[in-house]
């Protein structure tokens, strides 16, 4: 997997591809239309951040990049490659119990604030990536 070199696209499963880890400054593409969502991301090797009708979705500490998010019945799945570890922030349902699952293994339950932002860790490594599969309990 490469980084997304148009920033933001749709595929032709549904969902989306997003973010570039390897821009030294930051790009964004805003008014992306998807699904009836205005979607807008910010990006570069710092940071990567989703927005869907101006709300919160995803953000990355550095940045990285996104392939295969989409929202599930229990809740989200995607897969995330970046040069380094990153810190991931994603906004779901407030006060709401998830487990987390990183490459199909459990790394236990989380449980989302008042803001619905949940907070993960993946290994990442010059260009790894990972599995992500978030679900409502």
């Amino acid at each position: 997997m490469a980084v997304v070199e148009q920033l933001l696209r749709a595929e032709k499963d549904g969902s989306i591809s997003f973010g570039n880890y390897e821009l030294p400054e930051k790009k964004k593409v805003e008014n992306f239309e998807h699904n009836g969502n205005l979607l807008k991301v910010k990006t570069y090797k710092d940071i990567t951040k989703l927005e869907s009708n101006e709300n919160f979705v995803y953000e990355s500490v550095p940045g990285t990049a996104v392939t295969g998010f989409k929202y599930t019945e229990k809740g989200v799945e995607f897969t995330v490659e970046g040069d380094s570890d990153a810190q991931i922030t994603l906004g779901l349902l407030e006060n709401t119990e998830y487990s987390v699952f990183v490459n199909g293994s459990s790394i236990g339950k989380m449980s989302t604030n008042l803001g619905g932002k949940l907070n993960l860790s993946v290994e990442l490594s010059q260009g790894g990536k990972a599995q992500v599969r978030v679900e409502e309990n």
